[in-house]
């Protein structure tokens, strides 16, 4: 069984006890957070299309962590010009544990 969802922004494919890292959230360490823009659910190659949601889903995950991302080194440059800029990177995340996902 897995479902697609909308988390901050972005949409990722989730199955149970499944380990994702989004945008930073502002849910504390430890706390479980729902999330309920699912818009679609595969039960047993029983697919759900939502328009755009499929409704009464619910998809539970636990915050284990906060975190920063690898960095990310940004260089510009022209030629033959003496243009060069060095920039550096680096993402805020939480870490998710997909705990349950919900079906009525």
């Amino acid at each position: 069984m897995y479902a697609i969802v909308d988390i901050a922004g972005q949409q990722f494919k989730v199955e149970k006890d499944q380990k994702i890292y989004v945008h930073r959230l502002s849910d504390d360490e430890g706390a479980s957070v729902e999330f309920d823009k699912v818009l679609l659910i595969d039960n047993d190659k029983k697919v759900s299309i939502g328009t755009p949601t499929v409704s009464g889903a619910k998809v539970t995950a636990k915050v284990v962590s906060h975190l920063k991302g690898d960095k990310t080194i940004v260089f510009k440059k022209k030629r033959r010009k003496g243009y060069k800029v060095k920039n550096g990177h680096r993402e805020f995340l939480t870490e998710l544990v997909i705990s349950d996902i919900k079906v009525k």
